[in-house]
């Protein structure tokens, strides 16, 4: 058990998954699943419980059996003790210190990341204020490549996401040459498909791989978030898959509610990697997360939603994608209520994935029920460029009209980048300038670069 007294009153925590949830800053899906801490002061005291744990102490006490989840023996399996040696001797309350220290350069957080199990992870954040997030998060530089290089130092990079909710061909191609001529696109041009057939999968990457030929052989990658077994099948048909997409969660049972598992994400990683696509690297998978999907999937096993969250990027950098996006608002009130609580839960998953060594883009997002609006989404945007944020979505108007959800447009990545002087990947950055579209200062261009980027967009095959 687990202990701490604030003035006259004691609060125990009978085990280690209590402690977490006791100690996790307030929402509603924590409440909503019974884990959560009844008042604020006990959320002190777990708080306070936590600071004094050893970090060794997840090495001996699993969340989830070990023989009862696969997710937590990848989690044991993977760890390397070596690269724990130099922080082995911490508290989580030491720890939160060191990351805040000179001490703990890039370099140094970079070589811990193998060391790192997503639960010491995942209790370090919560004794973290925002700005703390932000801080450690902004140290972390996670570099990856396909056909081009994202993850730099003064970089921001967008996912160009022109959902339509028919598919059809033209409504999404007129998406894609807004977004471009913005100079959106470079993380990759990414559909969410209305349908997940495989017809309708294969026809959209061709779509999509035809058109980023015709446009001089624009170099970023593209992808259709179909499931991961109508991309194998895809794959199987000829299809120019780049990227293998799939949701995925923190234990065992919330993947097999999205229908997959290790061994199914093993062979869309090894699929994808042997048609060789790209041209700077080979790092081919796509991931998504989201605060509260265990929760909804009555998979948690009693974890508070950030904790099971961060699990599922263990899942995530077993595969060494090329992006991780959480959906951090996507899945409603439920789950994370308000403008505040989205706030906090982007910042956290950001902080937790870069120093896990991911790819960690967010999804700066909202449902039209829940308590926030875009002045919530512009404080988070702000943030996470100001962390270091991979990547963000890019779509007309903020407003994705098949999934029916609100999350930031290409005139909000281009005040991100203009206010804090970032850039695209270098790759897309050269080829925006060489056809006109942006200035060698990365102001856009109006004119020929647009009548251009139209002309060939449209062009007959």
């Amino acid at each position: 058990m687990f202990r701490h007294t604030v003035h006259q009153q004691t609060y125990v925590f009978d085990d280690l998954k209590t402690l977490l949830a006791r100690a996790t800053p307030r929402r509603s899906g924590d409440e909503l699943a019974g884990v959560a801490a009844q008042t604020a002061e006990e959320r002190v005291a777990a708080q306070m419980a936590l600071a004094e744990l050893p970090l060794a102490v997840f090495l001996n006490e699993a969340l989830i059996p070990y023989e009862q989840d696969e997710i937590t023996r990848l989690i044991i399996d993977s760890h390397d003790r070596a690269a724990f040696a130099p922080i082995s001797h911490l508290t989580v309350g030491d720890f939160r210190d060191f990351l805040l220290s000179e001490t703990a350069t890039p370099a140094v957080l970079t070589g811990l990341t193998w060391g790192l199990t997503p639960e010491m992870v995942a209790a370090v954040s919560k004794l973290m204020r925002n700005q703390d997030l932000i801080s450690v998060a902004a140290k972390c530089e996670v570099i990856t490549r396909f056909r081009n290089t994202l993850g730099g130092r003064g970089r921001l990079h967008t996912r160009l996401q022109p959902n339509h909710p028919t598919d059809d061909p033209r409504g999404i191609l007129a998406s894609i040459i807004d977004g471009i001529g913005y100079g959106s696109g470079d993380a990759v041009i990414g559909i969410n498909p209305a349908t997940d057939s495989v017809p309708a999968t294969v026809q959209l990457l061709q779509m999509l791989d035809q058109l980023r030929v015709r446009l001089n052989d624009m170099p970023t990658q593209t992808c259709v978030l179909s499931h991961l077994t109508t991309t194998l099948r895809a794959i199987a048909q000829g299809a120019p898959v780049d990227l293998a997409f799939q949701s995925i969660g923190g234990t065992e049972a919330v993947n097999r509610s999205f229908g997959v598992d290790l061994a199914l994400l093993r062979e869309g990683h090894e699929a994808t990697l042997s048609l060789k696509r790209g041209t700077v690297g080979q790092q081919v998978m796509y991931f998504e997360t989201g605060q509260g999907s265990a929760l909804s999937a009555n998979a948690h096993h009693g974890l508070d939603q950030q904790t099971a969250e961060v699990r599922a990027y263990a899942v995530a950098r077993a595969f060494d994608p090329l992006l991780v996006n959480s959906v951090v608002g996507f899945i409603g009130p439920e789950y994370l209520y308000n403008g505040k609580q989205i706030i906090r839960a982007g910042l956290e998953d950001h902080c937790c994935g870069k120093l896990l060594g991911l790819p960690m883009g967010v999804d700066i997002c909202y449902t039209n029920h829940a308590e926030a609006d875009q002045d919530d989404m512009d404080t988070l945007l702000t943030l996470l460029a100001t962390a270091g944020v991979t990547f963000i979505m890019g779509l007309p108007g903020a407003d994705d009209v098949m999934l029916h959800y609100q999350s930031t447009s290409f005139h909000d990545a281009l005040y991100a980048r203009h206010l804090l002087r970032l850039q695209p990947a270098p790759e897309f950055q050269e080829w925006l300038i060489t056809n006109g579209l942006f200035d060698k200062n990365g102001q856009l261009l109006s004119g020929k670069g647009g009548q251009w980027l139209l002309k060939k967009a449209t062009e007959s095959r």
